[in-house]
């Protein structure tokens, strides 16, 4: 059997379809209904057990294709039913397997929709998810999690050195593609960097080189590149001074730039502007965001627990996006420079593709720039 605990007291009971042990992080939500293997292997997550809302996880198994990072970073996994039976011509392996083979704990069979209902009225908090029986222990350790707040995570999770990037999308009957274009060159900070992200600039003729999220703008400027990205990833994105003050650089160079996730947040406090952290935070395949320009709306996935305060941005910046869940800022782009960003993952792995169009934004910045 296997218990979660959560930092208020309450306790669930279920059984274990991961590995042996216990797992402390922050507990949230995700109302995705598929792209489970993505969600687990989102850098993002780093810190995080994830809860699905969807009540049935892990019918399809999973294989060597369907990641975003080289092994899965979610603290834990909780799920309301775990089938013992998969289907899908691309499964190499089961979920609970996976999820062994990676020291992963997870657990099933409890009521995820009342949990959904606490971390809603309450807030996202602390939590344990405890193979075995001692439920003393389990609170002990859930009561014990100091919060988000504060935890510098990107630079955990980022790559140790440089690297050239040149896999493009994935195609059925075809795999992944590959990009040998030398221009537009991109150079790519890795908070956390989700590989569908860079597989959709490869797919668009961009140069890749994936750089470690403590690289300095003198660096990344040596490298001479057509312009910037600055990655998704987990944690709060005020402790990342080193992003910061890369960051401030770039823009006052007037180099093209474009942040998706943490690089939005880390863009806006560059600015001079303050984040906040959310109450639940936005994680799922199904938010609506409005561009205040055209009136659109496009359903877009979604991933952070900060939220960059838009009462606290500069003058010369715009107010691209909102949510329509919330009315929180999702996006912004620079009056005066060519720059911009968004706090969704419009890379739609998983998730649905309606905002790709940020990408061809981001090559329109580039192009302009010659």
């Amino acid at each position: 059997m296997a218990i979660l605990a959560l930092a208020d007291g309450t306790v669930f009971r279920g059984i274990s379809i991961g590995a042996p042990g216990h797992t402390v992080a922050e507990v949230v939500f995700n109302t995705a209904m598929t792209g489970y293997q993505e969600i687990l292997t989102d850098p993002s997550y780093s810190g995080q057990i994830v809860t699905l809302t969807y009540p049935h996880i892990g019918n399809t198994g999973v294989n060597l294709e369907d990641v975003e990072s080289t092994k899965i970073h979610a603290a834990g996994l909780i799920v309301r039913n775990c089938p013992a039976r998969l289907s899908n011509f691309r499964s190499t392996q089961s979920l609970p397997d996976y999820l062994k083979s990676q020291g992963i704990v997870a657990i099933a069979e409890i009521d995820t929709r009342k949990l959904t209902r606490i971390l809603r009225e309450g807030g996202a908090q602390g939590g344990c998810i405890f193979v075995g029986d001692d439920a003393d222990q389990a609170l002990k350790l859930a009561k014990a999690f100091p919060g988000m707040s504060g935890q510098d995570l990107a630079k955990v999770v980022s790559a140790s050195k440089n690297a050239t990037w040149t896999e493009s999308t994935w195609q059925l009957g075809e795999g992944f593609g590959k990009n040998d274009s030398q221009t537009p060159h991109v150079v790519a900070y890795d908070f956390g960097v989700k590989a569908n992200i860079l597989r959709l600039l490869a797919e668009r003729g961009c140069r890749i080189t994936v750089v470690p999220a403590q690289t300095t703008a003198e660096q990344v400027l040596a490298l001479n590149p057509d312009g910037v990205f600055l990655s998704n990833g987990p944690g709060d994105p005020d402790p990342c001074d080193y992003a910061i003050a890369a960051t401030k650089v770039f823009l006052e160079r007037k180099l093209p730039t474009f942040g998706i996730c943490l690089g939005h947040q880390i863009m806006g406090l560059a600015l001079g502007a303050k984040t906040v952290k959310m109450k639940t935070g936005h994680h799922g395949s199904n938010h609506p965001v409005q561009d205040l320009a055209t009136g659109r709306v496009f359903i877009t996935a979604q991933n952070h627990g900060f939220a960059v305060d838009a009462k606290t941005l500069p003058a010369n910046a715009r107010v691209t996006h909102i949510s329509l869940f919330d009315g929180t800022l999702q996006g912004f782009a620079l009056t005066d420079r060519p720059a911009f960003c968004f706090q969704g993952h419009p890379e739609a792995s998983p998730g649905p593709h309606d905002i790709v169009v940020l990408f061809d934004q981001f090559m329109s910045l580039m192009a302009g720039k010659k």
